[in-house]
C-alpha cells in the first residue's frame, strides 16, 4: 500500500514537472511531509526525511531532463560550467544547515518558500532574453545561493535558476535547459550529505539511508520520468496558463498551512 502511495506521488510530480516546467521537489516535499506524518513518523524528522528523499530522487530524474533538453540543444554548457562550483559549495552548506535546524523551523521556512514559488507562478513574467552571458563571478555567487536554498528546501533549483538567468537576459529556452542541467550537481552534493548524515536511530523508520527513505525514493523515480513526458504532452493540449494559476493557488494554501502550524502561537 505504501509503495502504491509513492508511485502515485511520483506520477503526480512527473506530470506537474512536465506540464509547468517546475521541479518535482516543489510537489514531492510537501506531499511526503503530509504522508510521513499521516503514517506516524516523528515530526522532528519528517521534514528532513522528505527533503533528503526528494533530493535523492532528483539525482535520478534530472538525467532524463538533461537528455531531453540536450536533444533540443537548449543547454548553455558554458553557463553550467561557471555556475556548478558555486552550486556544489552552496548545496553542501545548505544541507548542513538544514540538518542542524529543528523540524518545526525547517517546515516553517519551507512553507515560506512555497508561498514565494506560488507568487512566482501567479505573477512572474520572464523577460525577453538576448542570448547574453552573465559574468562568471556573478554566476558563481548566484550558484552558491541557489545550491544552498535548493538543498535546504529539497528542490532541483529550477524555480531559482531559471528566473535568475532570464533576468540576466539569457534566452528562456536556454535558461530552462541550463537550469535542468544544474539540478544534477545540486542533487549529487545534497544526496551525499543527507545519505551520510547520522540520523536519530530511535526515530527513523526501517529502510532508510541516512535521511533518505528508500521505499519512497524507489516509488517516485519509477513513476515520475514517464509521467513527465505525459505532462509535457498535456501542456500542448490544455490551458496550461489556467492550470498554472490554479496550481499556484494550491501551493499558496499549502505554504500558508505549513507556516501557520509552525508559527509560535
Amino acid at each position: 500500500m505504501d509503495y502504491l502511495l509513492y508511485l502515485s506521488l511520483g506520477a503526480v510530480a512527473g506530470i506537474i514537472s512536465g506540464l509547468f516546467g517546475l521541479g518535482g521537489g516543489v510537489v514531492i516535499v510537501p506531499i511526503l511531509i503530509l504522508a510521513f506524518e499521516f503514517q506516524g513518523m516523528a515530526s522532528e524528522i519528517s521534514t528532513h526525511v522528505a527533503i533528503g528523499t526528494s533530493l535523492a530522487t532528483i539525482l535520478v530524474t534530472s538525467l532524463t531532463s538533461i537528455y531531453t533538453h540536450q536533444q533540443k540543444q537548449a543547454i548553455r554548457w558554458d553557463l553550467v560550467g561557471y555556475i556548478t562550483p558555486g552550486i556544489m559549495l552552496g548545496a553542501l552548506l545548505g544541507g548542513l544547515v538544514a540538518l542542524s535546524l529543528r523540524g518545526s523551523l525547517l517546515q516553517l521556512l519551507f512553507g515560506g518558500f512555497l508561498v514565494l514559488v506560488a507568487l512566482q507562478m501567479l505573477f512572474y513574467k520572464p523577460g525577453i532574453g538576448t542570448g547574453s552571458s552573465p559574468k562568471p563571478l556573478l554566476l558563481s555567487v548566484a550558484g552558491t545561493a541557489i545550491g544552498g536554498l535548493s538543498t535546504l528546501f529539497g528542490i532541483g533549483g529550477g524555480s531559482l535558476t531559471t528566473p535568475f538567468l532570464t533576468f540576466n537576459r539569457v534566452k528562456i529556452h536556454h535558461a530552462v535547459g541550463s537550469a535542468a542541467a544544474c539540478g544534477f550537481p545540486i542533487a549529487l552534493a545534497a544526496t551525499v550529505i543527507y545519505a551520510t548524515a547520522a540520523s536519530p536511530s530511535g526515530l527513523m523508520p526501517a529502510s532508510t539511508l541516512g535521511y533518505i527513505f528508500v521505499p519512497a525514493w524507489l516509488g517516485i523515480i519509477i513513476a515520475s520520468a514517464p509521467c513527465a513526458r505525459l505532462g509535457a504532452l498535456l501542456a500542448h493540449r490544455t490551458n496550461a496558463a489556467l492550470l498554472q494559476k490554479l496550481f499556484g493557488i494550491l501551493l499558496l494554501l499549502l505554504g500558508g498551512r505549513f507556516m501557520w502550524l509552525n508559527l509560535p502561537h
